[in-house]
């Protein structure tokens, strides 16, 4: 029978819905350079300290670092909202300005503790349509981020001239 195993019990789902925030620092090639290597790391390794501090504090998981950036995730959208604002102020103390993106969908639950699936994707596009300082929401991510109060000022949804074709629901 669909949706049983072999001994007769239901399978459990790998999906979960989420909200998936990712970050990515803004003008991190040029600022890798000018540090050098050694400096660069270092800054690098205080910013995913700081990242996940944040994404801790509002209960949500830390997925990976990207790089430049991170993933996480976490069970609803104004957790993950209050998260990205918190880094975007915090890594300023860093001297480093971040961009993020987030979207709510139903991800996939990889080996290694790893998100995979459409609303991965479509919460790493919004992120690339952020502008500096800017937390970007997708259209289907709940409009939490109006109880959050005089934090959200440069919170935005997604601008529809800049609106990926492949992904329709990044649409105001």
């Amino acid at each position: 029978m669909i949706g049983e195993t072999d001994v007769g019990r239901p399978v459990v789902s790998d999906r979960v819905l989420a909200t998936v925030l990712f970050t990515d620092i803004v003008g991190s090639t040029e600022r890798a350079a000018e540090l050098g290597d050694s400096q660069w790391r270092s800054l690098l390794e205080r910013h995913d300290v700081q990242v996940r501090e944040e994404v801790e504090r509002h209960r949500g998981r830390f997925v990976k670092s990207l790089g430049d950036g991170a993933l996480a995730v976490f069970d609803g959208p104004s957790r993950a909202i209050s998260s990205a604002i918190a880094i975007r102020d915090g890594v300023h103390d860093l001297g480093l300005e971040i961009r993020a993106g987030l979207h709510t969908g139903e991800c996939e639950l990889l080996p290694d503790d790893d998100v995979g699936g459409l609303a991965v994707h479509i919460g790493a596009r919004v992120s690339s349509l952020a502008g500096p300082g800017e937390v970007l929401v997708s259209k289907h991510s709940p409009r939490s981020h109006r109880r959050l109060g005089p934090n959200t000022d440069r919170l935005r949804r997604p601008r529809p001239q800049r609106r990926p074709r492949a992904v329709a629901d990044l649409r105001r």
